[in-house]
């Protein structure tokens, strides 16, 4: 291992994690200040994805595409919030759960009857499509975008719910929403607009992973399961906790990955060595999980309202 292939894992590391930051943001906020089990929130991020995708087919910008998917994102959590889930949140779980789930199977079908069952590809953007120079080692200009774009958006939240009104009534409502409304704010609404900002986040996500990945439905599903690691490991309502826990999460599944086959090579056979390194690493994110919960069982930050 030289350092140069480290700092190579640890760029794909980060990548990884701020794209799983963007998704846990939105999803610990609607968990932790709604109090809803979101199951649907991974087909907001392949609404955006398919949206994105459409609207550079049809324009040719990037720019424009992302805006899309992110408003069509936000349009869908906002109406399904206050069609379908508004009616849940003084119900148990498993209700949210299986209410949810009907919302993935709904998503899943309006997708096809849109756009087909076939996938879509999505070019990087021109003006990403080269690589920057890091000490000797070329890496690729849009995964530098990517996690740009994340740190940002972190910090974005980070401002929002800290220093505006809304932050404020975030905060507030999640933890005396009795209180809030009584002084005259409409509760309701609040939830909607918390729903639209993880629901824009989302479709954020899904915009982004558009040039990497095919964009196909059920593409939300995978990523949901590692969303959901992440908003346990980090602390359930804690948008810092997201973050932390995202880097984490994305640190820990790429050098997994990428190191622990190289690692069993020097005591078994290169196939078996590969063979096993893989299904270790697989395992990796949910034993850091389980070694988080020993030590902190409510994750590694409190929530105070999203924070």
């Amino acid at each position: 291992m030289t350092w140069l292939l480290l700092a190579e894992q640890t760029l794909n590391g980060l990548q990884q994690g701020v794209m799983l930051f963007l998704m846990a943001a939105g999803l610990t906020l609607v968990f932790g200040i709604m109090n809803l089990l979101n199951l649907a929130h991974g087909s907001l991020y392949m609404v955006g994805a398919y949206v994105t995708a459409s609207v550079v087919q049809a324009s040719g910008s990037f720019g424009l595409g992302v805006l899309a998917g992110m408003a069509a994102a936000a349009l869908a959590g906002g109406l399904i919030e206050l069609i379908a889930l508004r009616r849940l949140y003084a119900r148990d779980h498993l209700d949210q759960v299986l209410a949810t789930f009907g919302l993935i199977l709904f998503f899943n079908e309006l997708v096809k009857i849109l756009w087909g069952p076939q996938a879509l590809f999505l070019d990087v953007p021109q003006a990403l499509q080269g690589t920057v120079d890091l000490m000797g080692t070329p890496y690729p200009a849009y995964r530098l975008f990517i996690i740009a774009v994340g740190l940002l958006v972190a910090l974005g939240l980070r401002v929002l719910i800290v220093n505006t009104k809304v932050g404020m009534l975030i905060r507030a409502g999640s933890t005396h929403r009795e209180m809030v409304g009584a002084l005259g704010v409409d509760i309701a609404r609040l939830y909607t607009v918390v729903f639209a900002i993880g629901a824009m986040l989302a479709g954020l996500a899904g915009a982004l992973a558009g040039p990497m990945l095919a964009v196909q439905v059920g593409m939300g599903e995978n990523i949901l399961i590692l969303t959901f690691v992440v908003i346990i490991v980090g602390g359930i309502g804690s948008v810092r906790g997201a973050l932390v826990g995202a880097l984490l999460v994305g640190m820990v599944d790429t050098f997994g990955r990428a190191f622990l086959p190289m690692a069993l090579r020097a005591a078994m056979d290169p196939a078996a060595a590969d063979s096993v390194g893989a299904s270790i690493s697989g395992m990796s994110i949910y034993i850091l999980m389980a070694a988080v919960l020993m030590v902190r069982p409510r994750g590694l930050f409190q929530a105070y309202g999203g924070g």
